[in-house]
């Protein structure tokens, strides 16, 4: 079955009202033109098209050609079109992540009345990355490895810079994980406290999400503290995000031993919100979540797999990724 040919030959109208009279039984032509109220020739030549798409098929009986109706590629195109919708629907996939935002969403534009809305909404997160606080620190600090977390599900990084000193520059920039673009030069490398980019991928599309900050605290494995502003489309602030990471070392288990792991507690803080900040303020939780699931995946990666060894032993490059509007 050709899907395309098939949905084409479906999408006119007249020829969907013959497969609908063919469905009920095979009928020849003249009478299948009278039933639609069509001329003979048009009726022919739609039933041409159809046959030819695998819909029907026909065969001559005396004086007259009949048609009729096969089931077949009907049943292989429903089912593929529901598996399609299968696919759409599952549970914990992208559809729900959207839908889950529109809700979201249509409650914080209705909030969002005044400059002040949404100052002082806070929001918490726990997570326990299975390394040690220095390897988490490393991830929440190197941009080689913060590009491989610090955007939501379906966003990538496509610009970073991150200073890990009190005073230091934030610059994060992300776009659609498949907006791929073109290739550009990387950035420089450096040691703690030097400017860090991310390599300039570029995109078809305008970035869908932009923003800059200032390191607060960076006590490393222990506490990082930023301030980060995400950019509205005008290129005016939409709000503060006052971001806190405590990081600790996972307490011991009596059953397993010594302690493993890290718990890392984070705060999420707004505050200088704008009136059209929502749209932003809304993926908050969704996509800062979704965040800090692919560091927990990443720094579990990191701990088996010895993946931060190279970072070590090889000049880090700017890293850069891309997202949209489901806050980073």
């Amino acid at each position: 079955m050709d899907p395309d040919a098939l949905l084409t030959a479906l999408a006119d109208p007249a020829r969907w009202r013959l497969v609908c009279l063919l469905a009920e039984r095979p009928r020849p032509v003249g009478v299948l033109a009278q039933l639609a109220e069509a001329r003979q020739p048009q009726t022919t030549k739609h039933l041409q098209t159809l046959e030819r798409a695998g819909v029907v098929t026909s065969r001559r009986s005396g004086r007259l050609r009949v048609y009729a109706l096969r089931p077949g590629p009907l049943r292989d195109l429903a089912a593929s079109l529901g598996r399609l919708a299968d696919t759409a629907d599952r549970a914990g996939g992208p559809q729900e992540t959207y839908d889950r935002y529109g809700l979201s969403l249509a409650a914080e534009r209705l909030a969002a009345e005044e400059p002040g809305w949404a100052d002082g909404r806070s929001f918490r997160f726990h997570r326990s990355p299975a390394g040690s606080p220095d390897l988490v620190w490393r991830h929440l600090t190197e941009p080689s490895l913060l590009a491989r977390w610090w955007a939501p599900d379906d966003l990538r990084v496509s610009e970073l810079v991150f200073e890990a000193t009190p005073g230091g520059r934030i610059l994060l920039e992300y776009r659609d994980i498949e907006d791929t673009g073109r290739t550009g030069d990387t950035g420089r490398a450096g040691d703690a406290g030097d400017t860090e980019g991310v390599m300039d991928t570029g995109g078809s599309d305008p970035a869908a999400g932009r923003g800059v900050g200032v390191v607060v605290d960076a006590r490393p494995g222990e506490r990082l503290s930023y301030r980060l502003s995400p950019h509205l489309p005008d290129g005016s602030p939409a709000f503060t995000a006052h971001v806190d990471f405590d990081i600790r070392a996972g307490a011991a288990d009596a059953a397993t031993g010594p302690a493993s792991g890290t718990d890392l507690d984070v705060r999420y803080r707004i505050t200088d919100s704008t009136v059209d900040s929502a749209d932003f303020v809304a993926g908050i939780e969704i996509g800062f979540g979704q965040s800090l699931d692919k560091l927990v995946s990443a720094v579990a990666a990191a701990a088996t797999h010895g993946a931060t060894d190279t970072a070590r032993t090889t000049p880090r490059t700017a890293a850069r990724t891309e997202g949209k509007q489901v806050q980073p």
